[in-house]
């Protein structure tokens, strides 16, 4: 047991039909998969369900069919991208959920260690209602149900939630590295505790930075987000994104932060350009003295060097968002300077690093260091609401 859940190791897989909540939900054009990452993540686990000639049933949503059997969105699309990573046939299996026998028959007949591929599970409305009937049809296919998809667990839906009730359940290799990764980085981490959060919008990320201030001993803001802040200490932000209206939430917060004894370490220089544009002229000015006309778009070299400083002392690092347009040059050297020093300090046995959320999984990919943290989710929603300190039903679920 890790935690409170059970694993793969205390499931008895041997010639069992194994329901397997995967994600398969990736991103597909032209009928080919762009991004294989969430596929590539549940290898192993399908390969554990087969040495035990146990039938591995992929259950998974794909897109937004809206309750309905839709085409456009039949996974069928993913079963060879599946079978290329595993290096094993895939089977796919049809079903509108309203009937399953056809599926359940086509299950009987496959040989031990089949890995299937059942129809996205929002073709019916049950799924997302979390409707005991059709997690029921659903359980009629299985012996065993094994949740692999982390990043769809902050959703109570019929295949993550209603499901795991009714068999024996366990969290998959994935998700177990998952949780593992993430109770290192918030849960029980080795203190002091740094978290950095970057990305354009407060609002956003309420939840979040209420929740860390009382969790981490320093949190870095960056992006847009910190302009907000700069703002409500009565700093000209010009023309910089800036949430104006929740000043007083983010005074809130740093009162909030102070009283927790967390350190909040905002921007004191910025690159700012005049126009929101690849290599647009740029020039360095300290947070103070903002250009009226101008835009940060960059924290500038004092800020990095604060924010090193600040990682020098952790032992922990957890990180969402980056810490300024970074999909553009030269606004991506603060976050690829930073990437870069985590990554370093973390392959020198320094640093725990934590890192989750799409725009993050970019920018730490730009910055070539996505391998170099301990631990990078590509779970998206799912990390944001863990972070945020919210149960997440899908984990709930697979709680003893």
């Amino acid at each position: 047991m890790t935690g409170t859940f059970k694993t793969l190791s205390d499931l008895d897989l041997k010639g069992k039909r194994v329901l397997l909540r995967a994600d398969l939900n990736v991103p597909v054009a032209d009928g080919k998969v762009t991004d294989a990452t969430r596929i590539e993540r549940l290898v192993p686990t399908i390969r554990e369900i087969v040495k035990h000639d146990g039938k591995a049933i992929l259950l998974s949503h794909f897109g937004r069919p809206k309750g309905k059997v839709d085409p456009q969105f039949s996974l069928e699309v993913v079963a060879s991208t599946v079978a290329d990573l595993t290096g094993h046939p895939v089977g796919f299996i049809a079903t509108d959920w309203v009937d399953v026998s056809a599926a359940k028959k086509a299950i009987d007949d496959a040989p031990p260690g089949s890995v299937l591929i059942l129809e996205n599970t929002r073709f019916h409305p049950g799924e997302e209602a979390n409707d005991l009937e059709l997690a029921r049809r659903m359980a009629s296919l299985g012996d065993v149900y094994v949740n692999d998809a982390f990043s769809a667990a902050h959703r109570a839906h019929a295949s993550t939630e209603a499901l795991a009730h009714l068999l024996p359940a366990a969290a998959g290799l994935a998700m177990q590295a998952e949780l593992t990764a993430l109770e290192a980085g918030l849960g029980a981490p080795k203190k002091p505790v740094v978290a950095i959060v970057g990305g354009a919008k407060v609002s956003s990320k309420i939840d979040l930075l209420e929740n860390l201030v009382t969790k981490v001993d320093g949190l870095v803001i960056g992006g847009g987000m910190a302009n907000t802040f700069l703002h409500a200490l009565g700093h000209n932000m010009g023309k910089s994104l800036c949430e104006k209206d929740l000043a007083e939430t983010a005074l809130r917060i740093m009162d909030k932060a102070e009283k927790s004894g967390c350190a909040i370490i905002l921007p004191i220089d910025g690159v700012v350009a005049w126009h929101f544009k690849a290599n647009a002229p740029t020039r360095l000015y300290g947070v103070d003295a903002i250009d009226p006309d101008g835009m940060i778009l960059d924290v500038g070299p004092s800020s990095i060097e604060r924010i090193k400083g600040a990682i020098d002392d952790a032992h922990t690092v957890v990180w969402n968002g980056p810490l300024g347009a970074f999909e553009m040059h030269p606004f991506d050297a603060g976050t690829v300077e930073i990437a870069k020093f985590v990554a370093a300090r973390t392959k020198a046995g320094k640093l725990v690093s934590v890192a989750g959320g799409g725009d993050t999984v970019g920018a730490l990919a730009h910055a070539g260091v996505k391998d170099a943290f301990t631990y990078v989710s590509t779970a998206g929603g799912a990390f944001l609401e863990w972070m945020e300190g919210k149960p997440l039903p899908g984990v709930e679920a697979l709680k003893a």
